[in-house]
């Protein structure tokens, strides 16, 4: 079940925007009633509620039916973006009879993986309204591959195998099309967009917009032990989250998972997680239930954060890149990651509680610790508990060619991840 959900969801998060509605369509169908930041809410002992901003961000939490002041609240987070293009505005520029949209990096992709893959192109246009204070919104996404960026041959670029630095700006114009010698103009590009939403042109003011891999998840290996697919990275995080949400049973406490944007570019955005948006929602919510001012803060510091993002794998052609004595593997269960330098942010205390959960579960669990000699990546706890200074364990599937167009991770382990989120959700 795990991992069919996973599918969907990596099919269907092709933008930030696209994840939060799949997640949210999957939330409604289990019976979450969304609500608005901008009106009243009626919350009530044993509800389920959902919560989305800027169309990218999302919250979702969970009310016991014995609620009481003093129970613990649990939070989980992920994130919903990963790395890509984004289309600048005035993208359209024709070099030679081809077609090319101006693009730049987002995050930190391995930029060469992305070369010769069909692309498509998805996210958020935004047109005149009648009203300049309410603008339409629309969710777009092509269904086929639409742009390209092809290598330069071997013939003319005999250095290639020995590595290539790739410039940006030059390098990685993609192709949408090959133009007749009719067709000059210098926004064919909007055109397309205004074709494909069946809008006038004049009226597109603006768009976020990035590249996809249009290829979808498969298995891999001979008993089908592997997943190779676009996006695992943090979807795969998504996913166990959304069904951890659902089917945890806690019967009294707040259950709170958090699917936070631009995680990939530094969590400083209003849909990020350094915004003021999860401890403001925490507040509204035990305000609502009925605590005061310094029961909310004791509730908020009893709480516990689960920062669910991917880890590193060890790599079969490059053991060596790996610590000496923590070592995790696709296939053998999430890691539980730790650095002393914060950059994971998990102390001894929360490292213990998870780890017996998943003990007494029978969840398989791992560990990751970067070498002492290389500086690992972060994730968004480290961001999340400077804002909520609660107990914190940075956890996720390990899995091989992070930050590449296509990515791999053991098959069995998206059971192990949500089986530990749904278990920390129940007890």
């Amino acid at each position: 079940m795990e991992n069919q959900f996973l599918f969907h969801i990596l099919k269907e998060g092709v933008s930030p925007f696209h994840c939060v509605s799949a997640v949210t369509e999957e939330l409604e169908k289990e019976g979450f009633v969304r609500l608005d930041y901008e009106k009243s809410w009626n919350l009530e002992l044993g509800g389920k509620y959902l919560v989305e901003h800027h169309g990218t961000t999302l919250f979702a939490f969970t009310i016991g039916e014995h609620y009481e002041k003093g129970d613990m609240v649990r939070l989980a987070a992920a994130h919903t973006d990963y790395p890509c293009f984004r289309i600048k505005p005035n993208p359209d520029f024709v070099t030679k009879g081809y077609a090319q949209i101006n693009v730049e990096v987002y995050g930190g992709p391995i930029l060469n993986t992305w070369l010769d893959r069909p692309l498509g192109l998805a996210g958020r246009v935004v047109t005149k309204g009648e009203d300049p204070f309410s603008p339409e919104i629309h969710y777009y996404r092509s269904e086929k591959a639409v742009l390209t960026i092809p290598n330069l041959a071997i013939h003319m670029n005999r250095e290639v195998n020995k590595g290539v630095e790739l410039n940006p700006q030059v390098d990685l114009m993609p192709i949408l099309d090959l133009l007749s010698e009719e067709e000059k103009s210098t926004d064919y590009f909007l055109t397309f967009l205004s074709e494909e939403l069946k809008v006038e042109k004049e009226d597109i003011l603006d768009f976020e917009l990035n590249t996809y891999c249009v290829e979808e998840p498969c298995y891999v290996g001979i008993k089908d032990s592997m997943i190779s697919s676009p996006r695992l990275d943090n979807q795969t995080s998504v996913g166990a989250l959304t069904l951890a949400i659902e089917n945890g049973c806690r019967e009294s406490g707040i259950n709170l998972i958090a699917l936070f944007d631009h995680e990939e570019i530094g969590n400083k955005s209003k849909q990020g997680a350094a915004s003021l948006m999860i401890r403001d929602l925490l507040r509204r919510i035990l305000m609502l239930l009925g605590n005061t001012e310094e029961e909310v803060e004791q509730a908020i510091y009893g709480g516990m954060l689960l920062s669910v993002d991917v880890a590193h794998g060890l790599h079969p052609n490059k053991v060596g890149k790996m610590d000496i004595t923590n070592q995790p593997v696709l296939g053998k269960g999430f890691c539980i990651k730790e650095a002393c330098s914060q950059s994971y942010a998990t102390d001894s205390e929360a490292v213990s509680i998870l780890w017996q959960i998943c003990k007494e579960g029978n969840i398989p669990v791992q560990r990751f610790a970067n070498r002492s000699d290389v500086r690992g990546g972060g994730t968004l706890g480290s961001v999340v508990s400077t804002l909520l200074p609660i107990k914190t364990v940075d956890m996720g599937i390990p899995i091989l060619a992070m930050h590449s167009a296509r990515e791999l991770m053991g098959s069995s382990d998206m059971k192990s991840l949500t089986d530990a989120v749904t278990r920390f959700f129940s007890l």
